[in-house]
Parts: C-alpha cells; sequence; structure tokens
C-alpha cells in the first residue's frame, strides 16, 4: 500500500479541482498519438489519425482524452486503495480491450508534460514528485491484471 502525506493529498485534489478536463485531457492524449504513433492502433474507430493535425482536430480524440483525465477521479477519490479502485478498468483493458500495460505509463508521462506547460514555473519539482508518484500507483493499478 502506497503512504500518502496530507501534503501530497492535497496538491493532488488542488491540481484536479483546477484543471480544465477538456484541454487536458485532449492536449494529453494527442500529445500521445502523435509522440508514440504505435498507440494509435487502439483508436481505429476514431478516424482519421495520419498526422498531427488530423489527431489535434479529432473529437473523438478530444471527447476520450477527457474520459481518461475522469477515470482519474476514481483514483483521487480512493486514494487509500487505487489498486481495488480499478479493478474493473484494468480488467476491461488487459482481456477485452488488449492495451499494452506500457502506454499507460507512455500516457502519465504526456499528462505530466501537459501540466508541465500549462502550470508553467508553479510546476515545481515537488509538484512533478507527486504527480509523478500519484500516476505511478495508477499505472500499477491499470496494469494489475496483465500479471
Amino acid at each position: 500500500m502506497v503512504e500518502w502525506t496530507e501534503k501530497e493529498r492535497a496538491t493532488i485534489q488542488d491540481i484536479f479541482s483546477k484543471m480544465d478536463y477538456e484541454a487536458v485531457g485532449q492536449a494529453t492524449l494527442c500529445r500521445c498519438l502523435i509522440v508514440y504513433p504505435w498507440t494509435q492502433r487502439y483508436f481505429g474507430k476514431f478516424g482519421n489519425l495520419y498526422n498531427a493535425a488530423a489527431i489535434m482536430g479529432n473529437n473523438e480524440v478530444a471527447k476520450h482524452g477527457t474520459t481518461i483525465l475522469h477515470g482519474l477521479d476514481r483514483a483521487m477519490k480512493n486514494m487509500d486503495n487505487i489498486k481495488a479502485a480499478y479493478t474493473e478498468l484494468s480488467t476491461l483493458h488487459s482481456e477485452k480491450l488488449h492495451v499494452d500495460p506500457d502506454n499507460f505509463r507512455l500516457l502519465s508521462d504526456c499528462l505530466a508534460i501537459v501540466l508541465a506547460a500549462r502550470m508553467g514555473k508553479n510546476f515545481t519539482a515537488e509538484i512533478q514528485a507527486t504527480i509523478q508518484k500519484f500516476m505511478s500507483v495508477v499505472v500499477s493499478a491499470l496494469g494489475r491484471q496483465y500479471h
């Protein structure tokens, strides 16, 4: 089990309370699909993903990016047992969607980059460490059913 300090809990709550889910979600998923093009294979139903402009202008990508970020609300509300909170999503991604679990880490890295760009100088090393810790636990929980 992961131990969270009160400051870490407050930092996570603060970041998500101020987050523009639609903009950050879209930017995060777009970045992932552009930087790691092999991740596009899971989004064949989204239509044209042939280049960066097409990805950034794709409404389905934008919607799914928002969905992904709202999925992090589950972790935020269950910080003391994120693995249990993500059992169903882990099973879905492993058994039905067959998503390579490394893609969760790639998306997590993209989220950190997007947050850093949006927060600027306010994205301190301490905040990054907290986000990285939080997302590492989420990534681990999502990959749990793969083992």
